[in-house]
């Protein structure tokens, strides 16, 4: 390729190093989360209602970098498993308040090992550069 298209080897993408990790590691997970019935992404919104109990679902979009029209199908499921429930805002109908169910919380129980068994997993990034990762990562979320 000559140098005048040098932009568009993949080599040189920042993008397609994070997109692959990011298949990477959620891939790791399904082992731990499949038996559960639970996606990634569902796991993720459980994590933040265990948190926090109740959120919007504008926040929990904000907070997880998700737009509503990936939520809402989510949060359908996780609904018709018995996880969380979904109900209008009283001050405003356009609101969609999301709670975590009693069935919801108990999961955490199931769930509480995850992080270690992914950490036991290793990476070949010692844990300075693991952490520097990290807060490269976040501080880029935050620029976006």
């Amino acid at each position: 390729m000559s140098q005048e298209y040098e932009q568009l080897l993949l080599k040189n993408q920042l993008c397609f190093p994070l997109y692959a990790c990011g298949r990477k590691i959620v891939g790791r997970y399904t082992p731990y989360l499949s038996p559960l019935g639970l996606t990634y992404t569902q796991y993720v919104v459980l994590m933040v209602l265990w948190e926090n109990e109740t959120m919007n679902v504008g926040r929990l979009g904000s907070i997880l970098h998700l737009d509503a029209g990936t939520l809402t199908p989510l949060l359908k499921r996780l609904e018709k498993a018995g996880y969380v429930t979904r109900e209008r805002s009283k001050e405003d109908e356009r609101v969609r308040i999301i709670r975590i169910t009693p069935e919801g919380d108990a999961l955490k129980e199931k769930c509480k090992d995850i992080p270690m068994k992914m950490a036991a997993e290793g990476t070949s990034l010692s844990e300075k550069d693991a952490k520097e990762l990290y807060r490269l990562l976040y501080l880029f979320l935050e620029d976006s």
